[in-house]
């Protein structure tokens, strides 16, 4: 039996309605609508811009509507940590700030100077970022606290939107570090310590949970009567790894593109101080499994070069940087990826080559050698955080799989592969749309469970092998990248 579902799938840099059509144990997902997802700039202050969003998702769902075609369900994911406040009317209460905006720096001395780091992680499992939800929310202004009602995640917002219900899905909560995932509730003792109004934090629901009708104006405009609306898998991390076509084997995965999500999926939260001191993650994914994971920082290091690059008027495609890194000079230059100068926009070349230079590294000079200083130092960092992952959970991981657009840079998933020791396959790119489609299935009861629908992404996906070519070099490399 043929079923179709919709999915809105919100990314840092472009957004898109996308379609997929479940028929005989396959999906074919085809995209009826992009858009830029371009921040608001104002001096060094960074918002979103939900308006132009929605702007977008209406011309997505009319194309939609326009197919003539029934449709189960639709759902939004979007990126985590950030977040609306709503006004008494149900209205956004501007600007939505986003993650990269500096109020993070006053807020993290504010959530410290109320809770320390120990109590943080022990509350929550959640890594230490400066933007998590709960350090921004430290941030506002006690005016904009004071007239919020509810607070909502930008995929929940989303859904709000669409249908009127205002929930938290589990595993979008699980990012905010104000959710306690053994109580499986918000932590009262955090969101109190915080001085934070308990009345922002809505329910919080299971993923998969049926929201409501599309609002009557909204379907009467899209031609989308009777379209429900599914809180899926908010988070794009959870549905980007519900799509990771994996088997029986152990395995790692790395949701790869503007971040860079690298870890495990288990069966329960490790809270140890070891998880602490590492700064590993506890996210929540489909059915209640545990997503133990790093965020890093990504191909974020190569779009912000492209972007500089592009100012100055050499208007290089990905594709022309990949080829010159190809051709650059292999393990030359590293920098640490996690270094805090890097989370910041603009003049990225000349950040690395900065790092390089106070570092003592050689300082890449060429566009092809800066990308593959970036692309060889995630390699390391990703192979690092493999080993990381293996030590807290007593087992060695024998595939890494690479998903989301990230998996498309073939230079860099063989990096992956030669500087972690381990076989990387590759593919799809499209996860998250497909996991957010499959949880809708799952929703709906046309697939059982996980295990069936990533056997759905492996009859549907060609995935690309990549194994693991060990050289002195990496191990020279690495030496000095440890050193950082």
């Amino acid at each position: 039996m043929t079923s179709r579902y919709l999915a809105i799938d919100l990314g840092a840099e472009s957004g898109r309605v996308m379609l997929g059509t479940l028929d005989d144990g396959r999906l074919a997902l085809e995209e009826l609508s992009r858009f830029s997802n371009t921040p608001i700039r104002d001096g060094d202050r960074m918002y979103w811009n939900i308006p132009s969003l929605l702007d977008g998702i209406r011309a997505g769902l009319a194309k939609a509507g326009a197919l003539g075609q029934p449709f189960t369900s639709v759902s939004t994911c979007a990126w985590g940590v950030d977040y609306v406040l709503l006004d008494d009317a149900g209205e956004i209460i501007e600007p939505v700030f986003h993650y990269r905006d500096p109020r993070t720096s006053d807020g993290e001395k504010a959530a410290l100077a109320r809770v320390d780091w120990p109590t943080l992680f022990a509350e929550t499992g959640i890594q230490y970022m400066m933007l998590n939800t709960s350090i921004q929310l430290c941030a506002e202004p006690p005016a904009r606290l004071a007239k919020a009602t509810r607070l909502l995640t930008i995929a929940d917002a989303i859904n709000h939107l669409l249908c009127g219900v205002a929930k938290i899905e589990v595993s979008m909560a699980s990012t905010t570090q104000l959710y306690n995932p053994r109580l499986a509730n918000w932590s009262d003792t955090l969101i109190d310590a915080l001085s934070l109004p308990r009345t922002l934090f809505p329910e919080v629901v299971d993923s998969g949970t049926a929201l409501g009708p599309l609002k009557p104006g909204l379907a009467t405009e899209n031609g989308l009567a009777g379209l429900n609306v599914v809180a899926s898998l908010s988070h794009d991390t959870a549905s980007a790894v519900a799509a990771v076509p994996a088997g029986d084997e152990r395995w790692a995965y790395i949701s790869s593109g503007t971040w860079s999500l690298m870890g495990l999926e288990l069966p329960e939260p490790i809270l140890t101080d070891a998880c602490r001191e590492l700064n590993f993650t506890n996210e929540i994914g489909h059915g209640g499994s545990i997503r133990l994971l790093k965020n890093i920082v990504g191909l974020w290091l190569v779009q912000e070069c492209r972007r500089a690059w592009a100012a100055q008027g050499d208007d290089y495609s990905y594709a022309d940087l990949a080829e010159q890194a190809a051709a650059a000079e292999p393990w030359h230059s590293v920098i640490n990826p996690s270094d805090p100068r890097f989370l910041s926009p603009d003049k990225m070349p000349q950040r690395i080559a900065e790092a390089c230079r106070e570092t003592g590294e050689p300082v890449p000079e060429t566009p092809g050698a800066i990308v593959r200083c970036a692309l060889e130092s995630l390699a390391l960092l990703y192979a690092r955080t493999l080993r990381e992952s293996e030590q807290l959970v007593g087992w060695r991981a024998d595939t890494v799989h690479i998903v989301g657009g990230g998996s498309r840079n073939a230079l860099l998933n063989q990096l992956t592969a030669d500087a972690a020791n381990v076989c990387v396959l590759a593919g799809p790119t499209e996860a998250t749309a497909s996991g957010n489609i499959l949880a809708q299935a799952i929703a709906a009861g046309a697939v059982e469970n996980l295990a069936e629908a990533r056997q759905i992404v492996r009859n549907s996906f060609d995935t690309t092998r990549y194994e693991p070519n060990p050289l002195d070099a990496i191990e020279a490399a690495r030496t000095r990248f440890n050193k950082l």
